[in-house]
């Protein structure tokens, strides 16, 4: 006989199986949204953290999608988070913003997968000193995937990142940084109080290096500040102050090496390329090849401050830079940058 709640049961016995005889601490959710809980376990090695696991985005009673291979939305997040070792009531700031994410990918039905990554704007926990503004996914090592009568679940790790590293990860590879992440955050913990690693000048040096032998493997930018529109005989690109460095990162890692960029943003897309000059809008698409030339100029402007510039080189181009306001999840402006 099936159990009625066979997928939970599945995500209990994985728990049990790598903490027996630990009960999680279990935070629950009320209410339509996606997550129905959070459990929690104390670790003390390699070093005291909390290590979380949701209960929503996978299918947790009957099956109900059409998908035989994959429960849900085929995942459930871990989370890693430092703590104190005398702590002993967990984080509800990470339960939530777990739950945030699955909000994310419910209303907009873009999932995570291992090697993706979210700029979160702002700090990761309300009212916490913290450098930790970005998110990256890796499959959880100690978890990984389970097959169960609902089909398989990959345990899902979101590993909080500072800014700068951020800006690593796209010049370069999520996956490489992770790598060399790993080697200095075991287990890839949270720890909201530690400082960037690129402060390191070896760990700079190595990001440097990646990004100059292999090139970035970001091939889109999703961005929330991003548009272009005609503008008379030329075309003007539009872009916060925030995501400007970032794109002009990118741009470096990919078209020296024959790879195109795409920039999503809310309303208009664009796609640059190395060839030929050309500009070429549509209704869907701006379509952009750049020489080498072009692309330099480009990255001229491609500046945090606010102002409209030429692109040197790039005719008819226009950027654009408007200040970008940083939210809290509260929708209050911590900061502006440009």
């Amino acid at each position: 006989m099936t159990s009625e709640t066979a997928g939970w049961d599945a995500i209990d016995a994985e728990l049990a199986r790598l903490y027996p005889g630990v009960e999680p601490h279990h935070l629950a959710f009320d209410g339509p949204d996606p997550l129905e809980g959070v459990g929690f376990l104390p670790r003390l090695e390699p070093v005291p953290h909390w290590h979380a696991v949701s209960y929503g985005m996978s299918e947790l009673y009957d099956k109900r999608s059409d998908n035989p291979d994959e429960s849900g939305w085929g995942f459930e997040f871990t989370f890693r988070i430092r703590r104190e070792p005398d702590e002993t009531d967990p984080p509800a700031w990470a339960a939530n913003f777990l739950q945030n994410l699955a909000r994310y990918v419910v209303q907009t039905g873009n999932w995570f997968e291992p090697n993706h990554h979210m700029d979160l704007n702002g700090p990761i926990a309300l009212e916490r000193d913290t450098l930790i503004r970005a998110v990256v996914f890796t499959e959880d090592t100690q978890l990984g995937t389970v097959d169960t009568p609902n089909g398989s679940v990959q345990f899902l790790q979101v590993v909080g990142i500072t800014a700068d590293e951020y800006a690593a990860t796209q010049a370069w590879s999520v996956r490489d940084f992770l790598q060399l992440l790993a080697q200095r955050l075991p287990l890839l913990v949270t720890d909201l109080g530690r400082a960037s690693v690129t402060d390191d000048p070896e760990v700079a040096e190595e990001v440097t290096e990646g990004r100059r032998i292999d090139g970035s493997s970001t091939a889109t930018l999703a961005l929330a500040e991003f548009g272009w529109r005609p503008d008379g005989d030329l075309i003007r690109l539009v872009l916060g102050a925030h995501v400007a460095p970032r794109v002009a990162e990118t741009l470096l890692g990919r078209l020296p090496f024959g790879r195109p960029l795409r920039l999503d943003g809310p309303h208009s897309s664009a796609e640059f390329s190395s060839g030929s000059f050309s500009v070429r809008p549509d209704e869907e698409l701006l379509d952009v090849v750049l020489t080498g030339e072009a692309l330099d100029g480009l990255i001229q402007v491609l500046v945090p401050v606010a102002g409209v510039r030429a692109a040197p080189g790039a005719e008819p181009l226009v950027v654009e830079i408007v200040r970008s306001q940083i939210r809290d999840p509260g929708g209050n402006v911590v900061r502006t940058i440009g």
